[in-house]
């Protein structure tokens, strides 16, 4: 007989949360790019059908204000006028027949429109 273990990451309320799935890719694609100077840029930014808008992309500057954060190696950036949003969300990968890309969970949206492209 095989014991299970499941494995929970703590799941932080005070700042953005990567899980180690989301850190393992983002160190895949910037192999891939062959950079090491880039941080994950994560961002709020009005627009979609909903109001708001999540960026996700690499990023080599660090602005007044940003938040950055280590996860296994993988800086996280997020500017401080998106701080207030992405309090608690978890940014995680997906990997599927159905989808794959990066996901999430933030418990601080409200709502979001059908297609899930935008929240408020």
């Amino acid at each position: 007989m095989t014991d299970q273990v499941e494995t929970t990451e703590e799941r932080r309320t005070d700042q953005i949360n990567l899980s180690a799935v989301a850190a393992s890719k983002v160190k895949s694609l910037l192999e891939q790019e062959g950079r090491d100077d880039l941080a994950l840029r994560i961002s709020v930014q009005p627009g979609g059908c909903s109001g708001l808008r999540y960026q996700l992309f690499f990023d080599e500057r660090t602005l007044d204000g940003d938040v950055v954060t280590d996860f296994d190696g993988v800086s996280v950036v997020v500017d401080r006028m998106s701080v207030p949003y992405l309090n608690g969300a978890q940014i995680d990968f997906v990997d599927s027949i159905e989808k794959q890309g990066f996901t999430i969970d933030n418990p601080n949206a409200t709502g979001s429109c059908a297609c899930g492209d935008s929240f408020h």
